[in-house]
C-alpha cells in the first residue's frame, strides 16, 4: 500500500518543464539518513518513510555488493557521496522508470539547498562512470560529457585504475 502511495505521489510530480526531452518525470524531498555506497543513499521522504535511492545514469566501484570484492576507488566513491549528501536535504528527479529491479527507487539527486546535480558531480570528479538504461536517459549526455572530461584529465578512479 505505501509503495502504491509513492508510486501516486511520483506520478503526480513534474520537473517544472526543465527537461529537453519530454518524459515523465517526479520530484520528491527529504534528509539522506545514510550513504550505502557511491551511487545509492537512503532518503527519509516529507511522509516519514525512508527509502532506498539508485542515482540514475550512473555507477561507482562496488564496495558492498555480496560476492564481489571492494573494487578499485569504491571506498573513495562512497566517502565522496558521502561527503556531498550525508545529512542533508536532497531534492529527487525521476525519470520515465520509477524503480529498479531490486525495488530502489531511480532518482537525480540535487542537494538542497544550493542545488547540486550529486549524479554529475559524482562523475565529473571521477568517483563515478556512466551508466546509461534507457529509458531513463533525460541526462545521459550531460553525464557522458563530463565523464568524457574526467578521463581525459585522467580525474579520480580514472587514475587510480
Amino acid at each position: 500500500m505505501a509503495a502504491a502511495a509513492i508510486a501516486a505521489a511520483l506520478a503526480a510530480c513534474d520537473d517544472g518543464g526543465t527537461r529537453a526531452t519530454a518524459v515523465p518525470s517526479a520530484r520528491l524531498s527529504g534528509r539522506v539518513v545514510s550513504v550505502a555506497d557511491g551511487d545509492t543513499i537512503r532518503v527519509r521522504l516529507g511522509s516519514g518513510r525512508v527509502e532506498r535511492v539508485r542515482y540514475i545514469g550512473i555507477d561507482t566501484p562496488e564496495s558492498v555488493k555480496p560476492g564481489t570484492p571492494v573494487q578499485c576507488f569504491a571506498k573513495r566513491a562512497s566517502a565522496a557521496n558521502s561527503a556531498l549528501v550525508a545529512g542533508r536535504t536532497v531534492r529527487l528527479v525521476g525519470d520515465v522508470e520509477q524503480r529498479d529491479r531490486y525495488g530502489r527507487l531511480l532518482a537525480y539527486v540535487y542537494r538542497e539547498p544550493d542545488g547540486a546535480f550529486v549524479n554529475a558531480r559524482l562523475v565529473r570528479d571521477g568517483y563515478a562512470r556512466t551508466l546509461t538504461i534507457a529509458p531513463n536517459v533525460a541526462h545521459a549526455r550531460e553525464l557522458a560529457d563530463l565523464a568524457r572530461a574526467a578521463r581525459r584529465e585522467h580525474r579520480g578512479l580514472w587514475r587510480a585504475c
